[in-house]
C-alpha cells in the first residue's frame, strides 16, 4: 500500500470520527448544555490521552516549547470546533452541520495553503482550485436548501 493510501485511509477515519462526535456532541448538548458538554469532551479526552502519555513516560513533551507560539492556540480553536458542533448538530441537523463545517474548513485551508499563513508550505491559488471551491459551495447549496 502507497504511503497516500495510507494517509487518505488515516483521513477518512478522522472524518468518520468527526461525523460520529458530532452526532454524539448534539446529544451531550441536548441533554447537559454546550460548555458542559464541551467540558465531557475534553476531560474523557484529556484521561485517555493522559493514560497512553504516561504509559509513554511523556513522550516528547520536554520539546513543547520548539513549536511556533501560535501552535499552542490549538486547543482554543478545538474547543470552538466541539463547542459549535455540538451546538449546530442537534439544530441543524448532521448532515448539514458538516456539510456546511467542511466547506469552511476547505475554503480556509485553501487561503491558509495559497498565502502561506500558519508556517503551511504556499500553494498558490489556481483556476483548477477555484473550480474545485466553487463545486464545493454548490455542493453545500444542493445538500442545505431546504
Amino acid at each position: 500500500m502507497s504511503s497516500f493510501t495510507v494517509l487518505a485511509v488515516i483521513a477518512a477515519v478522522a472524518g468518520i470520527a468527526m461525523a460520529m462526535q458530532a452526532q454524539l456532541m448534539g446529544h451531550l448538548d441536548k441533554s447537559v448544555g454546550t460548555i458542559e458538554s464541551v467540558f465531557l469532551t475534553y476531560g474523557v479526552g484529556a484521561a485517555i490521552i493522559g493514560a497512553i502519555m504516561l504509559a509513554m513516560r511523556g513522550g516528547n513533551l520536554a520539546e513543547w516549547q520548539a513549536a511556533p507560539w501560535y501552535a499552542h492556540t490549538a486547543g482554543v480553536l478545538g474547543l470552538i470546533i466541539v463547542g459549535c458542533i455540538g451546538y449546530a448538530t442537534p439544530r441543524l441537523g448532521l448532515a448539514v452541520t458538516l456539510t456546511i463545517a467542511v466547506a469552511a474548513q476547505f475554503m480556509i485551508a485553501a487561503i491558509v495553503h495559497h498565502f502561506g499563513l500558519l508556517g503551511a508550505d504556499p500553494e498558490p491559488m489556481d483556476l483548477s482550485r477555484l473550480g474545485g471551491m466553487a463545486a464545493v459551495l454548490i455542493g453545500v447549496w444542493l445538500i442545505v436548501r431546504q
